[in-house]
């Protein structure tokens, strides 16, 4: 992958001009100058209510259109109707569980993890007080892992709904989502959710392929726009009541499932996105460029293939080919291998949480505890380096604080993407070994 090609495409990376190294893009990643630019072309040309017959809002609504069918596209989907979008995981999520009331019964049964960010769990734990219903925990093991034999040991034929993350925002590991899928629907009638969010940004999402059938990720993860996205498949229509104003079809997907619809002119530069991911892999002379993903029209960005080509074996997998994510996937890979050796090296300084090594299937998502030192203390001497890394919970407060019994301070993250550099993990590593020399 060109890294000077890819930190081109990103003002607040190339405007730093050295002096900053930014790591905690697993909180929301840097904006494509192209998104930026699709958010203001909206705002200043074509910004009116969806829906007219006017010129102005015809406009505006085929920009709207084309962004759920770049959705669409980002995570094969089979339809348009299937992307719903919203300001946050969090709050879709909880739409989500709003919608399935009506059509729980008094015997179903919910199972959730405690590695999920809460976004995950949260809605449902709310679902099941408000109907009473049996909620079961599915708990990692002493390696921090979802097993799924003990995930088969909490199914029964009354199993409604299953919560699972892709990726740990924590752990960095990649579950095994076919597996699980399959595994959940060997029950009748039951259904699976996955929250994508700390994967979507590292690796390409194809929801048919996974068998899932909802999932949800944050675009602003993703090199965009404050907003988010969920797939709901057609499957589950239903069974999902309608969040919409009364006099409005439920059967109208994905509206039925906006209240108050979604932020158009954010919405607008999601193509741009696939636009990016797409000229990582093309060639010089036919890269679309910063000006030509300002232009693009809803999912010619890019096509499957120019953002991923891969096989499934155990956990998901690239070839190594010139594909979007194909690049930022070796690329990351070798971030995260250089920064887990050093902190492998050290094993009485540093306790790594997750796998300490990109042979299992992780992203460059890395947390760790520094022996002597608390999470606050050491990340805030970090940031006089011009390092941005971070410390807490992260939200993922079952795992950090109750299943690992560390208080608010919680753990120190490193969360790398694409854009990131050796040479940046090489200075962070100078600066944790001028710190820890201290200690």
């Amino acid at each position: 992958m060109d890294e000077s090609f890819a930190r081109s495409h990103f003002p607040a990376i190339r405007n730093n001009d050295g002096q900053f190294a930014f790591m905690d893009n697993a909180g929301g990643s840097a904006v494509l100058e192209s998104v930026a630019q699709r958010v203001a072309e909206y705002l200043v040309a074509s910004n009116a209510q969806l829906g007219a017959s006017y010129p102005t809002s015809q406009l505006s609504t085929k920009l709207v259109e084309e962004a759920k069918i770049a959705g669409q596209r980002f995570v094969n989907a089979s339809s348009p109707e299937e992307v719903v979008l919203g300001i946050s995981t969090t709050q879709l999520l909880e739409n989500l569980a709003r919608a399935m009331e009506p059509y729980i019964n008094d015997l179903d049964e919910i199972i959730i993890t405690n590695t999920d960010h809460e976004a995950n769990i949260g809605p449902f734990v709310r679902l099941a007080k408000r109907r009473n219903l049996t909620l079961k925990f599915w708990t990692c093991n002493e390696n921090l892992e979802l097993d799924l034999s003990t995930l088969k040991s909490l199914l029964t034929e009354n199993t409604r709904f299953v919560a699972v993350t892709h990726c740990s925002n924590i752990l960095g590991t990649v579950n095994n989502i076919p597996a699980i899928a399959q595994l959940v629907h060997t029950i009748p009638g039951a259904e699976i959710c996955v929250d994508g969010v700390a994967y979507a940004p590292h690796r390409a999402i194809d929801v048919q392929a996974l068998g899932v059938d909802y999932y949800c990720f944050s675009w602003y993860k993703v090199y965009g726009p404050h907003i988010s996205q969920l797939f709901t498949a057609k499957r589950t229509f239903s069974r999902l009541s309608s969040l919409a104003h009364f006099f409005i079809d439920p059967e109208s997907h994905p509206y039925s499932l906006q209240p108050g619809n979604v932020n158009y002119e954010l919405s607008s530069s999601l193509p741009a996105i696939l636009g990016y991911i797409g000229d990582l892999g093309r060639s010089k002379d036919v890269i679309l460029g910063t000006a030509g993903q300002k232009t693009v029209r809803a999912d010619n960005g890019a096509t499957r293939q120019e953002l991923a080509e891969y096989e499934f074996y155990n956990l998901i997998a690239f070839n190594e080919n010139n594909s979007g994510f194909s690049l930022i996937e070796q690329h990351e890979q070798r971030l995260a291998d250089k920064l887990l050796s050093y902190l492998a090296l050290n094993p009485t300084r540093y306790r790594i949480l997750g796998h300490s090594s990109t042979s299992h299937a992780r992203v460059p998502t890395i947390s760790f505890l520094v022996s002597g030192i608390k999470s606050e203390d050491f990340v805030r001497q970090i940031d006089q380096h011009g390092l941005g890394i971070r410390f807490g919970h992260f939200y993922a407060y079952r795992l950090v604080c109750e299943h690992l019994k560390l208080t608010d301070d919680g753990i120190v993250r490193v969360s790398l993407v694409h854009y990131n550099t050796v040479e940046e993990v090489d200075k962070l590593i100078a600066a944790f070994e001028n710190i820890i020399s201290d200690l």
